[in-house]
Protein backbone atom coordinates (compact mmCIF):
# COMPACT_ATOMS: atom_id res chain seq x y z
CA UNK A 1 0.00 0.00 0.00
CA UNK A 2 2.83 2.12 0.89
CA UNK A 3 4.84 1.46 -2.58
CA UNK A 4 1.35 2.49 -4.25
CA UNK A 5 1.16 5.57 -2.55
CA UNK A 6 4.47 6.72 -3.36
CA UNK A 7 4.23 6.12 -6.82
CA UNK A 8 0.96 7.81 -6.69
CA UNK A 9 1.98 10.91 -5.02
CA UNK A 10 4.80 11.10 -7.92
CA UNK A 11 2.92 10.72 -10.51
CA UNK A 12 1.27 14.14 -8.97
CA UNK A 13 4.15 16.09 -8.07
CA UNK A 14 5.29 15.54 -11.51
CA UNK A 15 2.10 16.21 -13.27
CA UNK A 16 -0.82 17.99 -11.48
CA UNK A 17 1.63 20.26 -8.73
CA UNK A 18 3.08 22.18 -11.92
CA UNK A 19 -0.44 22.86 -13.70
CA UNK A 20 -1.91 23.61 -10.24
CA UNK A 21 0.65 26.06 -9.73
CA UNK A 22 0.90 27.70 -12.76
CA UNK A 23 -2.71 27.95 -12.86
CA UNK A 24 -2.60 29.00 -8.94
CA UNK A 25 -0.34 32.24 -10.29
CA UNK A 26 -1.40 32.49 -14.10
CA UNK A 27 -2.07 36.38 -14.22
CA UNK A 28 -5.72 36.19 -15.19
CA UNK A 29 -6.97 33.64 -12.66
CA UNK A 30 -5.04 35.54 -9.83
CA UNK A 31 -6.75 39.00 -11.12
CA UNK A 32 -10.50 37.62 -11.17
CA UNK A 33 -10.00 35.84 -8.30
CA UNK A 34 -8.33 38.83 -6.23
CA UNK A 35 -11.15 40.98 -7.23
CA UNK A 36 -13.70 39.11 -5.73
CA UNK A 37 -11.96 38.80 -2.39
CA UNK A 38 -11.05 42.69 -2.25
CA UNK A 39 -14.71 42.65 -3.24
CA UNK A 40 -16.15 40.64 -0.48
CA UNK A 41 -16.35 42.92 2.34
CA UNK A 42 -18.47 45.33 0.39
CA UNK A 43 -20.52 41.94 -0.18
CA UNK A 44 -20.85 40.69 3.55
CA UNK A 45 -21.99 44.85 4.31
CA UNK A 46 -24.97 44.10 2.10
CA UNK A 47 -25.06 40.67 3.87
CA UNK A 48 -25.15 42.25 7.64
CA UNK A 49 -27.49 44.68 6.69
CA UNK A 50 -30.25 42.05 5.06
CA UNK A 51 -29.74 40.18 8.60
CA UNK A 52 -29.86 43.36 10.60
CA UNK A 53 -32.93 44.86 9.01
CA UNK A 54 -34.86 41.08 9.03
CA UNK A 55 -33.82 39.50 12.08
CA UNK A 56 -34.00 42.78 14.53
CA UNK A 57 -35.95 45.40 12.98
CA UNK A 58 -38.40 42.82 12.03
CA UNK A 59 -41.33 42.12 14.43
CA UNK A 60 -41.23 38.77 12.70
CA UNK A 61 -37.44 38.13 13.28
CA UNK A 62 -35.76 35.49 14.82
CA UNK A 63 -33.89 38.16 16.82
CA UNK A 64 -36.75 40.66 17.27
CA UNK A 65 -39.26 37.85 18.78
CA UNK A 66 -36.11 36.47 21.64
CA UNK A 67 -36.48 39.90 22.35
CA UNK A 68 -40.12 40.96 22.17
CA UNK A 69 -38.50 43.95 20.14
CA UNK A 70 -42.03 44.37 18.60
CA UNK A 71 -43.34 45.18 21.52
CA UNK A 72 -41.04 47.36 22.99
CA UNK A 73 -40.79 49.46 19.52
CA UNK A 74 -43.67 49.61 17.65
CA UNK A 75 -42.65 51.40 15.00
CA UNK A 76 -39.71 49.01 14.73
CA UNK A 77 -39.90 48.05 10.94
CA UNK A 78 -39.70 51.78 10.20
CA UNK A 79 -36.29 51.80 11.19
CA UNK A 80 -35.56 49.46 7.99
CA UNK A 81 -35.33 52.65 6.08
CA UNK A 82 -31.82 53.88 7.35
CA UNK A 83 -29.84 50.67 6.60
CA UNK A 84 -31.45 49.62 3.17
CA UNK A 85 -29.32 52.26 0.71
CA UNK A 86 -26.51 50.12 1.80
CA UNK A 87 -27.64 47.72 -0.80
CA UNK A 88 -27.80 50.16 -3.46
CA UNK A 89 -23.96 50.43 -2.40
CA UNK A 90 -23.12 46.71 -2.17
CA UNK A 91 -24.83 44.51 -4.40
CA UNK A 92 -26.60 46.79 -6.53
CA UNK A 93 -22.97 47.89 -8.33
CA UNK A 94 -21.19 44.65 -7.99
CA UNK A 95 -20.40 44.65 -11.35
CA UNK A 96 -18.33 47.84 -11.01
CA UNK A 97 -16.17 46.83 -8.50
CA UNK A 98 -15.47 43.62 -10.38
CA UNK A 99 -14.36 45.53 -13.69
CA UNK A 100 -12.49 47.88 -12.19
CA UNK A 101 -10.69 45.35 -9.73
CA UNK A 102 -9.80 43.09 -12.05
CA UNK A 103 -8.32 45.29 -14.78
CA UNK A 104 -6.39 47.10 -11.91
CA UNK A 105 -4.83 43.60 -10.77
CA UNK A 106 -4.12 42.92 -14.31
CA UNK A 107 -2.05 46.12 -14.71
CA UNK A 108 -0.51 45.43 -11.04
CA UNK A 109 1.03 42.07 -12.28
CA UNK A 110 2.13 43.83 -15.52
CA UNK A 111 3.77 46.70 -13.92
CA UNK A 112 1.19 49.44 -15.53
CA UNK A 113 -0.41 52.61 -14.26
CA UNK A 114 -3.07 50.44 -12.22
CA UNK A 115 -5.66 53.39 -11.34
CA UNK A 116 -5.99 54.28 -14.82
CA UNK A 117 -5.73 51.20 -16.16
CA UNK A 118 -9.10 50.15 -13.62
CA UNK A 119 -10.60 53.52 -14.71
CA UNK A 120 -9.98 52.77 -18.39
CA UNK A 121 -12.08 49.60 -18.09
CA UNK A 122 -15.00 50.89 -15.58
CA UNK A 123 -15.33 53.70 -18.67
CA UNK A 124 -15.29 50.72 -20.88
CA UNK A 125 -18.01 48.97 -19.50
CA UNK A 126 -20.05 51.68 -19.27
CA UNK A 127 -18.89 52.78 -22.98
CA UNK A 128 -20.71 49.38 -24.08
CA UNK A 129 -23.88 49.71 -21.33
CA UNK A 130 -27.33 49.26 -22.13
CA UNK A 131 -28.19 53.02 -23.79
CA UNK A 132 -30.05 55.47 -22.09
CA UNK A 133 -34.01 55.39 -21.91
CA UNK A 134 -35.62 58.77 -22.07
CA UNK A 135 -38.23 59.46 -19.85
CA UNK A 136 -40.55 62.32 -19.57
CA UNK A 137 -37.39 64.49 -20.78
CA UNK A 138 -34.73 62.53 -18.51
CA UNK A 139 -32.42 60.33 -19.64
CA UNK A 140 -32.45 57.20 -17.05
CA UNK A 141 -30.14 54.48 -17.26
CA UNK A 142 -30.96 50.76 -16.16
CA UNK A 143 -29.28 49.15 -13.04
CA UNK A 144 -29.72 45.99 -14.23
CA UNK A 145 -26.08 44.96 -15.67
CA UNK A 146 -24.77 46.83 -12.54
CA UNK A 147 -25.19 44.12 -10.44
CA UNK A 148 -25.07 40.31 -10.61
CA UNK A 149 -26.28 39.58 -13.48
CA UNK A 150 -23.17 42.20 -14.99
CA UNK A 151 -20.78 40.39 -13.35
CA UNK A 152 -19.41 37.83 -16.45
CA UNK A 153 -18.97 40.90 -19.15
CA UNK A 154 -17.82 42.97 -16.51
CA UNK A 155 -15.03 40.37 -15.67
CA UNK A 156 -14.24 40.06 -19.55
CA UNK A 157 -13.79 43.68 -19.60
CA UNK A 158 -11.90 43.63 -16.76
CA UNK A 159 -9.44 41.12 -18.59
CA UNK A 160 -9.25 42.94 -22.26
CA UNK A 161 -9.08 46.32 -20.99
CA UNK A 162 -6.19 44.94 -18.33
CA UNK A 163 -4.12 43.18 -20.78
CA UNK A 164 -4.57 46.01 -24.27
CA UNK A 165 -3.93 48.60 -21.67
CA UNK A 166 -0.09 47.36 -20.23
CA UNK A 167 0.91 46.10 -23.48
CA UNK A 168 -0.26 49.81 -25.21
CA UNK A 169 1.30 51.89 -21.94
CA UNK A 170 4.60 49.78 -22.25
CA UNK A 171 4.81 51.23 -25.69
CA UNK A 172 7.43 53.75 -26.27
CA UNK A 173 6.06 55.64 -29.25
CA UNK A 174 2.75 55.66 -27.78
CA UNK A 175 4.18 57.68 -24.76
CA UNK A 176 4.22 61.56 -23.97
CA UNK A 177 7.02 62.22 -21.81
CA UNK A 178 6.13 65.52 -20.36
CA UNK A 179 9.18 67.95 -18.82
CA UNK A 180 9.83 67.60 -15.60
CA UNK A 181 8.36 70.67 -14.11
CA UNK A 182 4.98 69.40 -14.95
CA UNK A 183 3.11 68.02 -12.04
CA UNK A 184 3.36 64.64 -11.50
CA UNK A 185 -0.09 63.99 -11.99
CA UNK A 186 -0.28 65.44 -15.39
CA UNK A 187 2.47 63.72 -16.57
CA UNK A 188 1.47 60.34 -15.53
CA UNK A 189 -2.38 60.97 -17.18
CA UNK A 190 -0.46 62.32 -20.52
CA UNK A 191 1.51 59.05 -20.61
CA UNK A 192 -1.13 56.79 -21.43
CA UNK A 193 -3.41 59.23 -22.73
CA UNK A 194 -3.18 57.45 -26.88
CA UNK A 195 -3.56 53.89 -24.89
CA UNK A 196 -6.63 55.21 -23.10
CA UNK A 197 -8.04 56.76 -26.07
CA UNK A 198 -7.18 54.01 -28.45
CA UNK A 199 -9.20 51.61 -26.09
CA UNK A 200 -12.25 53.54 -25.38
CA UNK A 201 -12.61 54.14 -29.07
CA UNK A 202 -12.25 50.83 -29.70
CA UNK A 203 -14.85 49.47 -27.40
CA UNK A 204 -17.31 52.25 -28.92
CA UNK A 205 -16.86 50.54 -31.94
CA UNK A 206 -17.42 47.87 -31.19
CA UNK A 207 -20.50 48.47 -29.25
CA UNK A 208 -21.68 50.39 -32.46
CA UNK A 209 -20.93 47.07 -34.60
CA UNK A 210 -23.04 44.85 -31.92
CA UNK A 211 -25.73 46.87 -31.46
CA UNK A 212 -26.41 46.62 -35.57
CA UNK A 213 -27.17 43.34 -35.09
CA UNK A 214 -28.25 42.80 -31.93
CA UNK A 215 -30.46 45.55 -30.43
CA UNK A 216 -30.35 44.32 -26.69
CA UNK A 217 -26.63 45.17 -27.09
CA UNK A 218 -23.54 43.62 -25.84
CA UNK A 219 -24.63 42.89 -22.18
CA UNK A 220 -27.82 40.75 -22.92
CA UNK A 221 -26.31 39.13 -25.80
CA UNK A 222 -23.34 37.54 -23.22
CA UNK A 223 -25.71 37.15 -20.66
CA UNK A 224 -27.75 34.80 -22.82
CA UNK A 225 -25.10 32.96 -24.59
CA UNK A 226 -22.61 32.75 -21.61
CA UNK A 227 -23.58 33.58 -18.26
CA UNK A 228 -26.86 32.63 -18.04
CA UNK A 229 -26.40 28.75 -19.60
CA UNK A 230 -22.70 28.54 -17.19
CA UNK A 231 -25.21 29.28 -14.33
CA UNK A 232 -28.01 27.34 -14.62
CA UNK A 233 -25.00 24.49 -15.88
CA UNK A 234 -23.39 24.94 -12.57
CA UNK A 235 -25.81 25.96 -9.72
CA UNK A 236 -26.25 21.94 -8.64
CA UNK A 237 -24.81 19.90 -6.12
CA UNK A 238 -22.67 17.59 -8.61
CA UNK A 239 -20.94 20.76 -9.38
CA UNK A 240 -20.53 22.04 -5.47
CA UNK A 241 -18.75 18.41 -4.62
CA UNK A 242 -16.72 18.33 -7.63
CA UNK A 243 -15.15 21.82 -7.18
CA UNK A 244 -14.87 20.56 -3.35
CA UNK A 245 -13.70 17.07 -4.02
CA UNK A 246 -10.63 19.02 -6.17
CA UNK A 247 -10.10 22.00 -4.20
CA UNK A 248 -9.45 19.68 -0.91
CA UNK A 249 -7.05 16.97 -3.23
CA UNK A 250 -5.34 19.98 -4.22
CA UNK A 251 -4.64 20.70 -0.39
CA UNK A 252 -3.76 17.26 0.48
CA UNK A 253 -0.38 18.12 -2.27
CA UNK A 254 0.68 21.35 -0.34
CA UNK A 255 -1.72 23.70 -3.14
CA UNK A 256 -3.81 25.87 -1.75
CA UNK A 257 -7.02 24.51 -3.30
CA UNK A 258 -9.34 26.88 -2.41
CA UNK A 259 -7.16 30.06 -3.84
CA UNK A 260 -6.37 27.45 -6.92
CA UNK A 261 -10.65 27.02 -7.75
CA UNK A 262 -11.72 30.69 -6.91
CA UNK A 263 -11.71 32.47 -10.26
CA UNK A 264 -13.66 29.08 -11.66
CA UNK A 265 -16.14 28.78 -8.79
CA UNK A 266 -16.60 32.59 -8.25
CA UNK A 267 -17.70 32.77 -12.31
CA UNK A 268 -20.06 30.09 -11.68
CA UNK A 269 -21.97 30.96 -8.57
CA UNK A 270 -21.11 34.96 -8.03
CA UNK A 271 -24.33 35.95 -9.95
CA UNK A 272 -26.59 33.20 -8.25
CA UNK A 273 -25.44 33.84 -4.54
CA UNK A 274 -25.92 37.47 -5.40
CA UNK A 275 -29.54 37.15 -6.71
CA UNK A 276 -30.35 34.91 -3.39
CA UNK A 277 -28.98 37.43 -1.07
CA UNK A 278 -31.30 40.08 -3.27
CA UNK A 279 -34.15 37.71 -2.70
CA UNK A 280 -34.05 37.26 0.93
CA UNK A 281 -33.28 41.62 0.67
CA UNK A 282 -36.71 41.29 -1.08
CA UNK A 283 -38.79 38.99 0.85
CA UNK A 284 -37.45 39.06 4.47
CA UNK A 285 -36.81 35.39 3.78
CA UNK A 286 -34.21 32.68 2.72
CA UNK A 287 -37.57 30.38 1.83
CA UNK A 288 -37.87 30.32 -1.63
CA UNK A 289 -34.37 31.66 -2.59
CA UNK A 290 -34.10 31.08 -6.09
CA UNK A 291 -30.43 29.09 -6.44
CA UNK A 292 -30.87 26.30 -3.57
CA UNK A 293 -27.57 24.65 -4.82
CA UNK A 294 -24.35 27.36 -4.58
CA UNK A 295 -21.00 26.71 -3.07
CA UNK A 296 -22.78 28.49 -0.07
CA UNK A 297 -23.50 24.83 0.73
CA UNK A 298 -20.03 23.82 0.90
CA UNK A 299 -19.41 27.39 3.00
CA UNK A 300 -22.37 26.38 5.37
CA UNK A 301 -21.96 22.70 5.72
CA UNK A 302 -18.50 21.36 4.86
CA UNK A 303 -16.12 23.95 5.95
CA UNK A 304 -16.13 23.94 9.93
CA UNK A 305 -12.15 24.30 11.27
CA UNK A 306 -11.40 25.38 7.01
CA UNK A 307 -10.89 23.21 4.24
CA UNK A 308 -11.45 19.21 4.61
CA UNK A 309 -13.94 20.00 7.69
CA UNK A 310 -10.88 19.46 10.09
CA UNK A 311 -12.36 20.42 13.45
CA UNK A 312 -14.37 17.07 13.16
CA UNK A 313 -10.90 15.91 12.72
CA UNK A 314 -9.67 17.40 16.30
CA UNK A 315 -12.42 16.78 17.84
CA UNK A 316 -11.60 13.06 16.57
CA UNK A 317 -8.36 13.44 18.12
CA UNK A 318 -9.43 14.80 21.50
CA UNK A 319 -11.62 11.79 21.88
CA UNK A 320 -9.21 8.57 19.70
CA UNK A 321 -6.04 9.75 19.70
CA UNK A 322 -3.10 8.13 21.70
CA UNK A 323 0.13 10.27 19.97
CA UNK A 324 1.22 12.98 22.25
CA UNK A 325 2.57 14.47 18.79
CA UNK A 326 -1.49 14.48 17.44
CA UNK A 327 -2.68 15.65 20.51
CA UNK A 328 -0.50 18.33 21.11
CA UNK A 329 -1.18 19.94 17.65
CA UNK A 330 -4.87 19.59 18.78
CA UNK A 331 -4.41 21.47 21.39
CA UNK A 332 -2.71 24.40 19.01
CA UNK A 333 -5.24 24.22 16.19
CA UNK A 334 -8.22 24.12 18.11
CA UNK A 335 -8.70 27.95 18.68
CA UNK A 336 -7.92 28.99 15.25
CA UNK A 337 -9.93 25.80 14.32
CA UNK A 338 -13.12 27.39 15.88
CA UNK A 339 -12.65 29.84 13.35
CA UNK A 340 -11.53 27.80 10.57
CA UNK A 341 -8.25 28.44 10.55
CA UNK A 342 -6.48 25.16 9.96
CA UNK A 343 -2.90 25.11 8.22
CA UNK A 344 -1.44 24.48 11.67
CA UNK A 345 -3.57 21.26 11.41
CA UNK A 346 -2.47 20.71 7.54
CA UNK A 347 1.34 21.40 8.41
CA UNK A 348 1.77 20.77 11.67
CA UNK A 349 -0.20 17.18 11.87
CA UNK A 350 0.05 17.13 8.65
CA UNK A 351 -2.65 16.27 6.30
CA UNK A 352 0.24 17.68 3.18
CA UNK A 353 1.29 14.64 1.72
CA UNK A 354 -0.24 12.07 4.21
CA UNK A 355 -1.69 8.86 2.80
CA UNK A 356 -3.77 7.91 5.95
CA UNK A 357 -6.05 11.39 6.19
CA UNK A 358 -6.42 11.61 2.21
CA UNK A 359 -9.91 10.13 2.02
CA UNK A 360 -11.21 11.54 5.30
CA UNK A 361 -9.94 15.10 4.17
CA UNK A 362 -11.42 14.64 1.02
CA UNK A 363 -14.54 12.45 1.86
CA UNK A 364 -15.74 14.28 4.62
CA UNK A 365 -16.99 18.25 3.08
CA UNK A 366 -18.19 16.12 0.12
CA UNK A 367 -20.29 13.69 2.39
CA UNK A 368 -21.63 16.89 4.85
CA UNK A 369 -22.28 19.08 1.62
CA UNK A 370 -25.17 16.38 0.13
CA UNK A 371 -26.24 16.42 3.94
CA UNK A 372 -27.31 20.31 3.72
CA UNK A 373 -28.26 20.02 0.37
CA UNK A 374 -30.67 16.94 1.45
CA UNK A 375 -31.91 19.23 4.23
CA UNK A 376 -32.73 21.77 1.67
CA UNK A 377 -34.18 19.65 -0.98
CA UNK A 378 -36.52 18.48 1.76
CA UNK A 379 -37.68 21.84 2.69
CA UNK A 380 -36.52 21.08 6.21
CA UNK A 381 -34.56 23.86 6.19
CA UNK A 382 -34.20 26.91 3.92
CA UNK A 383 -31.66 27.63 1.21
CA UNK A 384 -28.14 29.20 2.02
CA UNK A 385 -29.11 32.80 1.11
CA UNK A 386 -27.20 35.14 3.16
CA UNK A 387 -23.28 36.10 3.36
CA UNK A 388 -21.19 34.83 6.69
CA UNK A 389 -18.12 35.99 7.28
CA UNK A 390 -16.04 32.59 6.80
CA UNK A 391 -14.67 33.11 10.22
CA UNK A 392 -17.83 32.44 11.69
CA UNK A 393 -17.49 29.16 14.08
CA UNK A 394 -19.10 25.85 12.24
CA UNK A 395 -22.49 24.94 12.91
CA UNK A 396 -23.18 29.01 13.06
CA UNK A 397 -23.29 29.55 9.40
CA UNK A 398 -25.96 27.80 8.58
CA UNK A 399 -27.88 29.40 11.03
CA UNK A 400 -27.02 32.75 9.99
CA UNK A 401 -26.82 31.80 6.48
CA UNK A 402 -30.28 31.09 6.48
CA UNK A 403 -31.70 34.03 8.45
CA UNK A 404 -31.62 32.38 11.73
CA UNK A 405 -33.43 28.98 11.12
CA UNK A 406 -32.61 26.96 14.43
CA UNK A 407 -32.81 23.76 12.26
CA UNK A 408 -30.10 24.70 10.50
CA UNK A 409 -27.96 25.10 13.53
CA UNK A 410 -29.18 21.39 13.91
CA UNK A 411 -27.94 20.21 10.46
CA UNK A 412 -24.85 21.88 11.47
CA UNK A 413 -24.11 19.96 14.82
CA UNK A 414 -25.28 17.02 12.95
CA UNK A 415 -22.09 17.59 9.78
CA UNK A 416 -19.86 17.95 12.64
CA UNK A 417 -20.61 15.07 14.31
CA UNK A 418 -21.24 13.26 11.14
CA UNK A 419 -17.19 14.78 10.22
CA UNK A 420 -15.72 13.32 13.90
CA UNK A 421 -17.28 9.43 13.00
CA UNK A 422 -15.41 9.58 10.05
CA UNK A 423 -12.21 10.81 11.04
CA UNK A 424 -12.09 8.56 14.68
CA UNK A 425 -11.31 5.51 13.00
CA UNK A 426 -8.53 7.02 11.01
CA UNK A 427 -7.22 8.71 14.15
CA UNK A 428 -7.15 5.45 15.78
CA UNK A 429 -5.63 3.63 12.63
CA UNK A 430 -2.62 6.82 13.29
CA UNK A 431 -2.14 5.67 16.84
CA UNK A 432 -1.60 1.99 15.53
CA UNK A 433 1.29 2.90 13.11
CA UNK A 434 3.07 4.99 16.02
CA UNK A 435 3.37 1.66 17.81
CA UNK A 436 4.21 -0.56 14.78
CA UNK A 437 7.11 2.15 14.92
CA UNK A 438 8.39 1.61 17.90
CA UNK A 439 8.16 -2.16 17.54
CA UNK A 440 10.63 -1.98 14.82
CA UNK A 441 12.67 0.24 16.20
CA UNK A 442 12.92 -2.39 19.07
CA UNK A 443 13.38 -5.74 17.35
CA UNK A 444 15.95 -3.23 15.00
Amino acid sequence: MSAWMEKFESLVERFLVPVATKLNSQRHVCAVRDAFILSFPITMAGSIIILLNFAILSPDGFIAKILFLGSLFPNLADYQQVFTPVLRGSLDIMAIFIVFLVARNLAISLKADELLCGLTALSCYFIIYTPYVVVEGQNHLTTRWMGPQGLFVGILVGLVVGEVFCRLSHAKRLQINMPAQVPPAIARTFKVLFPIVFITVGFAVLSFVISQYYEKGIHELVYTLLQAPLRDMGTNIFTVVLLGIISNFLWVFGIHGPNTVAAIRETIFAEANLQNLAYAAEKGTAWGAPFPETWALNDAFANYGGSGMTLGLIIAIFIASRRKDYRDIGKLSAAPGLFNINEPVIFGLPIVLNPLFLIPFILVPAVNTVIGYLFIKMQIIPPIAYAIPWTTPGPLIPFFGTGGNLMALVVGLLCLAVSTIIYLPFVIAANKTVAQKSDESVSG
